[in-house]
């Protein structure tokens, strides 16, 4: 099995996250990686869905997925033509002697303090998997009293745009017609 990243834009209607995951549930594959956010087009939502599976059942998943109504467009995005990047809150012990190790590490992947208390640090850290996973082992040491990641969020490198390349139109909403009474 190999890791895919999806990026698929969705109308941004409710139940269309639910009918997704239950797709990807009902052939049995466990999605590593789900992040679910406004567009441009405030009527379009992009997933971005990491899951690892072998080449041809993700074939099977894509087709299946283009035949729901909501969705708009699939791209799988690769390694060298993308870009990628998470980002960890995490909660370190931080007592009087270890707070100057444990800011150095911060300033060393350029992360970001975010609050400050008597024996705790809390700091944010984005970048591709492997930066947090080497930040994790870095910090680990000191002790982690809370962790928090958000799910991979990627695009396309160069100036081409999955929004560019819709295949089917975004459904605009009609206003109802308005009727107006003539006094007799």
């Amino acid at each position: 099995m190999s890791t895919h990243t999806l990026s698929v834009l969705v109308e941004n209607s409710p139940g269309v996250l639910a009918r997704i995951a239950g797709l990807f549930s009902r052939r049995g594959f466990n999605i590593d990686s789900l992040a679910v956010g406004p567009t441009e087009n405030p009527e379009v939502s992009r997933m971005t869905i990491v899951v690892a599976v072998d080449r041809n059942p993700l074939e099977q998943v894509t087709k299946q997925l283009n035949k729901l109504v909501e969705v708009l467009k699939i791209v799988e995005l690769d390694g060298p033509a993308s870009v990628s990047r998470e980002l960890v809150m995490v909660k370190i012990r931080a007592d009087a002697e270890t707070r100057g190790q444990v800011l150095d590490a911060v300033q060393l992947f350029k992360a970001k303090v975010v609050d400050v208390a008597p024996d705790a640090i809390t700091v944010q850290v984005t970048g591709n998997v492997d930066k947090l996973a080497d930040f994790r082992r870095v910090i680990e040491p000191f002790g982690v009293r809370e962790l928090v990641q958000s799910g991979v969020v990627a695009i396309g490198r160069g100036s081409r745009s999955i929004s560019e390349r819709t295949t089917r139109p975004v459904p605009v909403p009609t206003p109802p017609p308005t009727h107006s009474t003539v006094a007799t």
